[in-house]
């Protein structure tokens, strides 16, 4: 089994909202999606999807899109991204997901031998947009929603990995929250998604504390997902 990761996927089947209004390099995304998906991930593979996944404000209006996440091969694991607004009771998205992919929410799942876990995050205080008035509660949320699902995971005494849609770490302003409690419960690594484009300067791929980081938005990969490396699991 081989583990893979891209977020951001922003589907949109019913093309009301093109990409490329961001930008030629996300024209025809989708397919370049679905191109190298297929050339690079099996059916026994797992691949990881950090957020943004769907540009739909309901559930029902998501459901082609999640069917044509279905149709790729592996087996995936979701978690919620700040534009997914059709994400609501996590029971209903469960029962809506096509075979094969898995809605994480305050838990974790075990596929193999690796225990995955995660939550979408939120703005870091330090980051000029956040507002404590309007951004403080969320993020107490998401902290506890992080150790929600990591006080799940970790009862299965199995490597960790993480999934989070906002970046849970920014080198140059210290530790986070997010932060903290991957290295308390002994995650081996944690793939993020949400930057785009300039924003990409500011993603942190390496090793703080003992645990591995790496952007996978899916302009930042590409349009190709990524592998883990086998090191990430190692130890």
């Amino acid at each position: 089994m081989a583990i893979y990761a891209i977020a951001d996927l922003h589907l949109d089947t019913s093309d009301k909202k093109p990409m490329h209004v961001f930008g030629q390099t996300w024209r025809d995304h989708a397919e370049k999606i679905a191109h190298h998906w297929r050339q690079r991930v099996h059916d026994d593979d797992v691949v990881l999807i950090p957020g943004d996944i769907s540009w739909a404000m309901k559930l029902e209006e998501a459901a082609p899109d999640l069917a044509w996440i279905g149709r790729l091969p592996g087996q995936k694991i979701l978690i919620r991204g700040n534009h997914d607004y059709w994400w609501g009771g996590i029971q209903r998205v469960r029962q809506a997901l096509p075979p094969h992919m898995y809605a994480l929410q305050n838990d974790s799942l075990v596929v193999n031998e690796v225990c995955f876990a995660g939550t979408r995050g939120w703005t870091l205080p330090h980051h000029p947009s956040y507002v404590r008035e309007q951004d403080e509660a969320i993020l107490k949320r998401e902290i506890l929603r992080l150790e929600l699902s990591l006080k799940t995971a970790i009862k299965h005494g199995k490597p960790i990995v993480c999934l989070m849609h906002y970046p849970p770490v920014d080198p140059e302003h210290g530790p986070s929250a997010f932060h903290e409690l991957l290295v308390s419960y002994g995650v081996r690594g944690c793939v993020y998604g949400h930057l785009h484009g300039p924003a990409h300067r500011f993603a942190f791929n390496g090793v703080i504390d003992g645990v591995h980081y790496q952007l996978v938005s899916s302009d930042y990969l590409q349009f190709a997902p990524w592998c883990l490396p086998d090191d990430w699991l190692d130890g």
